[in-house]
């Protein structure tokens, strides 16, 4: 008796994909509308999830999800190319129950992505284009160039402290340390033993090494800024004051086109400059600035801030008046929106910044 096999078709069904992200291997959850299929690891490669779909559910629309992290989105733009429709999260905005706190295990992160998916309960990320996430990985470096040389040179502070050196009176004010001298003195300076002078003599080698790198990535920055894609918006920002070239690099390559927010708080949530609110029936509470956020760009906003209402009348009045009821730091976060909103306002409009006006 002859038999026929039966081609598989999934035409008309939806396949929903959770992928937990790893170095070594990618753990993928497979759900359709009424079942979950499957859950398995597979090599760290999204052309192998392809073949495999294709070979197993045939003619299905596919949607896959992952959540932002070290991966970036090299396997998002993959899996795109392909016609599966892949999205990438917030780790923090997918819906987690007590147990997967709990029990946090692969399996569990995948099942919980696709879940989660199939349910529409996740909203995707923006992801820049190829050439903006490169230079937002050279403005970034910066930031990571500048905490090193931070910490390198509290080390040193460090160990002149525990050997009770003080700085000779030249050096007294802090605008003259890590100047070229202050680098001379410290070079000649002698801790009375060899390891500590090794020790010492290391610390200041990589501080100006660090300090070289710094000036190395400022000199491409400026010519990044230079480039037709950033020089109108550049020149906008920098009339800011509190804002200068690296300031609005940053903001170019992290926030990107200001007008993908409908309004000035889906700008300040993007950035973290809203509070934490806990309500429970007719209460509720206003607490501290929220912790999420972009941190590379609300920490720099904070600090062209403090810049901005020692230059702009304007803002000046409006710090003092906050003042009078709250506390510094709790009024420069009102004045960061503030100016959020005045950037925002400038960059929409293409007009430069004028003092004196309140926002």
């Amino acid at each position: 008796m002859q038999t026929t096999s039966k081609q598989l078709d999934f035409t008309g069904q939806n396949i929903y994909l959770g992928i937990d992200t790893h170095k070594k291997h990618f753990t993928v959850s497979i759900q359709g509308e009424k079942l979950s299929y499957k859950t398995f690891n597979q090599p760290p490669d999204p052309s192998v999830l392809v073949k495999y779909l294709h070979r197993n559910y045939p003619g299905a629309t596919y949607y896959a999800c992952y959540e932002a992290g070290f991966a970036g989105f090299w396997i998002q733009e993959y899996l795109q190319s392909k016609g599966i429709n892949c999205i990438v999260v917030n780790p923090n905005d997918v819906p987690t129950t007590d147990k997967e706190k709990k029990q946090k295990r692969d399996p569990l992160d995948s099942r919980k992505l696709a879940r989660s998916l199939k349910n529409g309960e996740l909203t995707p990320i923006h992801i820049p284009d190829k050439a903006t996430q490169q230079d937002r990985c050279l403005v970034r470096l910066r930031q990571k160039i500048v905490g090193n040389q931070t910490r390198t040179r509290n080390r040193i502070k460090g160990l002149l402290y525990f050997f009770g050196i003080d700085y000779p009176e030249q050096f007294q004010n802090s605008g003259r340390h890590w100047s070229k001298r202050f680098i001379d003195w410290l070079k000649q300076l002698d801790l009375g033993h060899q390891s500590g002078n090794k020790a010492l003599g290391l610390l200041v080698q990589e501080a100006e090494n660090l300090r070289a790198l710094i000036l190395e990535v400022d000199r491409d920055i400026l010519k990044l800024s230079k480039q037709e894609n950033y020089l109108e918006d550049v020149r906008i920002l920098i009339s800011v004051p509190g804002i200068g070239r690296f300031t609005a690099m940053l903001w170019l390559t992290e926030v990107g086109d200001v007008k993908r927010f409908k309004s000035l708080d889906y700008l300040c949530s993007y950035v973290g400059l809203i509070p934490n609110v806990y309500g429970s029936g007719d209460k509720e509470r206003i607490g501290d600035i929220t912790k999420r956020g972009n941190k590379h760009l609300k920490s720099q906003l904070i600090e062209s801030s403090w810049v901005a209402v020692r230059n702009d009348p304007a803002l000046s009045l409006s710090y003092q008046q906050l003042c009078n009821r709250m506390s510094g730091n709790k009024a420069i976060i009102r004045i960061t929106r503030k100016l959020l909103n005045r950037i925002r306002h400038l960059l929409i409009n293409k007009e430069k910044y004028e003092l004196g006006f309140a926002a």
